[in-house]
């Protein structure tokens, strides 16, 4: 079914033209380079035909050379035991990796993905260590409060659940962040950070969800990427940016109106002129056929800077007047330039005017930064009621806040090690030896202050309150990485596992999220990637645990 629908879709999209060679040809003609419709119907006849695979893919290639999927699909195609099948996979992985650099849309969803899940995972961790340790922290709070009514006031930093779950967190955060040991206090700290970016974050994060729905973006993109010159023609007609103005130009161009092409290509050099500018200038006059304007253009954009396809340009015009001298002395520059982009060059080399000369494109580096520029207001995904701007100050307050309340704050409330019993400075004025309650300390290190009887009852409470703890403990290790060291109050420790794992997991979840415009390929070899992680995360943290428990940590 997806078949027939790519094979429709691309029939939509290119009625007049006919596969195989004619369709190549027709397609370079037009200024296209990058057939990606073409290539995915192609993938799909190679995953119905295993015996022939490498080849249709290798066709698929040469329609769609920035096409990562193709690489990645001639990886699996080309994989055997023997030495060349693994040099083979291994080579066309990295070439696809590779080609995320030269294809927008993928490098785009690929960095929402992470982006996404590194954000998703981070807010759910600390909600994780909340979730752990706020039933144990919260009776301690409860016993300071007793002792100390004052300290009733911590519990004001909950008001701040009426300006949304982010604000609130971090109150609750703090609120347990006082019985953390002081390197566990970072992860309080690296959260209160996290919400003085917070409107960084959302930004970002509204720029993945919002720019990939942009009519404008796209056109911007597939002009420049030779995908299609059609969609940009209808999108940017009217259009007064000068990234959108330039792309309209170069679909002009090679659309074959050249006069209109001109016109907007000096309108952007009255306005800030570029080498790129006046090599695209130049390449509407050789399709005119006027020569002569042609090349006192290209010199303008040499004069400016010497880039590759101007230099080039300039050597096939001398050509085509017949200097041969000078055509062989320009070409030689641009290979000193750089020689691969010449190569690049040649091999569509023809007489139509969009293979005889070399258009100038926007970079992909530009094309984000354009996507930044257009991004709306700041969507908080109903994490804050507030304004975004207000986090930063909150979260500046609570920085202020925790840091005094930690140093003023001496006297704590903690647990005794062996039973559990609550005491605090106040309660119990001699703290024992490896905070113990009285009992324990008797029972365990005073043996001749209890009869056999308690010392026995002492035993046995102390063993079960240990059994059920190494039971929880074992429980949460393989439940969550991490968990088990956030119960035992190794806060830091626990997090180093549960985030790691946690941005793995998510991968699996936004990469279905995003996923590239017309196609039903998403980043494989990034899930593949993230379930490996997960797996080495998920032993590495449990064998831990158990050779702790094994020692007697608890």
């Amino acid at each position: 079914m997806r078949k027939i629908f790519l094979i429709f879709f691309l029939c939509l999209l290119v009625p007049t033209l006919s596969f195989g060679e004619d369709l190549y040809e027709e397609q370079l003609d037009r200024g296209i380079r990058n057939s990606e419709p073409y290539a995915y119907v192609l993938i799909k006849q190679a995953k119905t035909n295993p015996s022939e695979a490498k080849e249709i893919l290798k066709k698929a290639l040469t329609y769609a050379p920035d096409l990562p999927a193709v690489y990645f699909e001639l990886s699996k195609a080309s994989f055997s035991l023997s030495s060349k099948g693994i040099f083979e996979t291994i080579d066309y992985m990295i070439k696809g990796i590779t080609a995320y650099e030269r294809n927008f849309w993928w490098s785009f969803t690929t960095a929402g993905s992470l982006f996404m899940s590194f954000v998703i995972s981070f807010i759910l961790a600390m909600i994780i260590i909340i979730l752990i340790r706020l039933p144990q922290d919260i009776s301690l709070l409860a016993h300071d409060i007793k002792e100390i009514r004052t300290k009733a006031g911590i519990l004001l930093l909950l008001i701040f659940a009426l300006t949304g779950p982010l604000l609130l967190i971090g109150g609750m955060l703090i609120t347990i962040g006082l019985y953390m040991k002081k390197v566990d206090r970072v992860v309080v700290y690296l959260y209160l950070l996290f919400l003085l970016i917070s409107p960084l974050v959302f930004n970002t994060a509204t720029m993945f969800f919002q720019v990939s729905a942009s009519n404008k973006l796209k056109a911007v993109v597939h002009v420049n990427e030779s995908k299609d010159n059609q969609y940009a023609l209808s999108i940017l007609r009217d259009s007064n940016d000068d990234i959108e103005l330039f792309s309209y130009a170069l679909a002009l161009k090679r659309d074959g109106r050249y006069t209109e092409a001109i016109d907007i290509y000096n309108r952007l050099i009255e306005k800030r002129p570029s080498p790129q500018l006046y090599n695209n200038l130049a390449n509407c006059y050789v399709a005119m056929n006027e020569m002569e304007k042609a090349k006192k253009v290209y010199m303008k954009s040499i004069e400016m800077k010497p880039i590759p396809s101007a230099v080039y340009n300039l050597s096939q015009v001398w050509r085509e007047t017949f200097d041969f001298e000078k055509g062989d002395e320009y070409i030689s520059y641009a290979q000193r330039l750089d020689r691969n982009a010449v190569s690049r060059f040649r091999t569509i080399f023809g007489r139509n005017p969009n293979r005889f000369v070399i258009d100038e494109v926007i970079p992909s580096s530009t094309f984000w930064k354009y996507s930044h520029e257009r991004t709306a207001d700041n969507l908080t995904m109903g994490l804050s009621i507030a304004p975004i701007s207000f986090i930063p100050v909150a979260s500046i307050s609570f920085m202020i806040l925790f840091a005094i309340l930690t140093k003023r704050i001496k006297h704590r409330a903690f647990r005794c090690k062996k039973c559990g019993t609550i005491l605090c400075n106040i309660c119990e004025k001699r703290i024992l030896w490896d905070q113990m309650c009285p009992i324990c300390y008797r029972s365990l290190i005073k043996l001749d202050e209890l009869d056999a009887r308690e010392r026995v009852s002492r035993l046995l409470t102390v063993y079960d309150y240990q059994t059920k703890n190494r039971n929880t403990i074992k429980a949460l290790s393989f439940i969550l990485p991490g968990s088990a060291q956030i119960y035992t109050g190794n806060i830091m420790s626990g997090f180093l596992f549960l985030w790691p794992f946690l941005v793995f997991l998510f991968i699996l979840v936004t990469n279905s999220i995003f996923i590239m415009e017309t196609s039903y390929f998403s980043h494989l070899w990034l899930n593949v990637s993230s379930v490996l992680l997960m797996a080495i995360v998920f032993f590495v943290s449990n064998i831990i645990t158990q050779r702790r428990l094994a020692k007697g940590w608890l």
